[in-house]
């Protein structure tokens, strides 16, 4: 096959296999993962459960190849709410138990996030005792992490520790998402100081309709996750109990600084609008000034120009002067008025 028709080939599947397949790995008790494909997967899958106690498989499919959804309904026996969930529009996290099995829906960002509020999407995850599988429509950062620790060799000791695992790397991203955010925040409230807002309103502008939109759609995970520890699954280990109770502990801390973290956002919108207020006021106050100083000489310039008769000192020499004389006394009166009232 040429180099042309090895890139039209993944482009039509979407980085994927024939089967919607982008990655299977079977995970054996304390060992590291092995690549399976979709047909060595199904071959695990039909042994009885006895023979392969301890051993799981974590397969992840493509939805935007076609072919992905209609493999696992013809190969798979999953619930009808993991096939809700993948016609869902993105709407609030949740998991749930759905007889001995979990079905879950995490939001993360993309692959190549920079901070567009719009780069959000969602991953449909069936959790079984021997069986992972995950689909999502676009490649997200939180599972191509948890790959890597797969590639990396780290050990997981069964399929709700993976699931733990990666419900710890979507905090970790969230984390690196707030790091991010503040450090940004901190650059524009230094500008603030500095009384220079003109290039920071938009940026935190979006800054927080990123942070309210992550906190919509995410808030509802550690809900959802202490109220699966209050009953869980009969095949879930206190070890897996134990790791789903520390990433909800750290996904509720990461939701409580991104609360703060809008806050803040919020508080420093609101100091650039008084400083903006202030500047504004400031300027209406000149203008406001120079039209009460130049009232006087507007006033008398009319009065002079009307070309009628008994118009005062048109005859005398020192006429101009003593009119002078007299705007820069009325002139003078009104600007002590007008900053003597700004002063109080």
């Amino acid at each position: 096959m040429s180099a042309t028709n090895t890139i039209r080939a993944i482009d039509a599947t979407y980085g994927s296999d024939q089967n919607g397949l982008v990655w299977g790995y079977l995970f054996a008790a304390n060992q590291p993962a092995t690549v399976v494909t979709a047909e060595e997967a199904l071959a695990f899958l039909a042994k009885p459960a006895n023979e392969a106690a301890g051993i799981f498989v974590w397969l992840h499919f493509s939805m935007s190849n076609l072919a992905g959804e209609a493999w696992i309904q013809q190969n798979l026996q999953l619930p009808d709410a993991f096939y809700e969930s993948l016609l869902a529009d993105v709407g609030s996290t949740r998991v749930e138990q759905t007889a001995e099995s979990l079905v879950a829906v995490i939001h993360d960002v993309l692959f190549d996030f920079k901070f567009d509020p719009s780069a959000v999407a969602s991953t449909s995850l069936y959790i079984g005792r021997r069986l992972v599988v995950s689909a999502r429509l676009q490649p997200l950062r939180s599972v191509d992490k948890l790959r890597a620790e797969v590639r990396s060799g780290h050990v997981f000791r069964s399929s709700v520790a993976l699931l733990s695992n990666l419900l710890q790397e979507q905090a970790g991203v969230l984390v690196d998402i707030l790091r991010q955010a503040t450090t940004r925040v901190d650059q524009v409230e230094d500008e603030l100081l500095a009384r220079r807002v003109a290039g920071g309103r938009g940026e935190l502008g979006a800054l927080r309709r990123l942070l309210v939109r992550l906190q919509r759609l995410l808030s509802p995970e550690p809900a959802a996750l202490f109220r699966l520890l209050n009953r869980p699954p009969d095949w879930v280990t206190p070890e897996d109990v134990q790791d789903f109770r520390q990433a909800a502990e750290e996904f509720s801390a990461a939701m409580g600084d991104a609360a703060a973290l809008v806050e803040r956002v919020k508080l420093i919108q609101e100091e650039m609008v008084a400083l903006v207020n202030e500047q504004t006021n400031r300027t209406l106050f000149v203008l406001t000034v120079v039209t009460v100083l130049a009232l006087p000489v507007n006033m008398v310039a009319g009065l002079f120009g009307m070309n009628v008769g008994g118009i005062p000192f048109s005859n005398g020499g020192h006429g101009f002067w003593i009119i002078g004389f007299i705007l820069l006394i009325l002139t003078s009166v009104l600007a002590y008025l007008a900053f003597r009232q700004r002063r109080e």
